[in-house]
């Protein structure tokens, strides 16, 4: 949906998403207050008994809600999200797509879906942020 040089810019901006970016989350495309990431599990993203860590898939859908609702026009924090894990990945890649539900003068929702590369729901989150003046 985004041309190639708005996705790089975008890419270059949100860089500085340190926690995210170094965990391997990146920016696949871009819509009006729509975002794509993705991210390649590996080793260090699995918790004690083997599976992947609730924290991988919360801040995989947490980036998106970020650059879903900040791409365009910035100044958006998250004031709530609430996360719901609801399946296992049978693909090494995730991808969580941001959506805008509501966008008011200061409160914003997203609905964020998980899933892995089969199409299996994997999370569904649901974010409200507060867009600072």
């Amino acid at each position: 949906m985004a041309d190639k040089e708005t996705l790089e810019k975008v890419r270059e901006i949100f860089k500085n998403d340190r926690f995210a970016t170094e965990m391997g989350a990146v920016i696949d495309d871009l819509g009006d207050h729509y975002a794509k990431v993705s991210l390649v599990l590996n080793e260090h993203h699995k918790n004690a008994v083997g599976g992947v860590m609730g924290g991988v898939y919360f801040t995989l859908a947490d980036f998106a809600f970020a650059v879903a609702s900040n791409w365009q026009q910035g100044g958006v924090v998250g004031l709530n999200c609430d996360a719901s894990f609801i399946g296992v990945p049978k693909t090494e890649r995730i991808i969580a797509e941001a959506r805008l539900v509501k966008d008011g003068r200061t409160i914003c929702c997203y609905n964020v879906e998980i899933r892995d590369e089969k199409d299996n729901p994997i999370a569904a989150v649901q974010c409200v942020g507060f867009r600072k003046a």
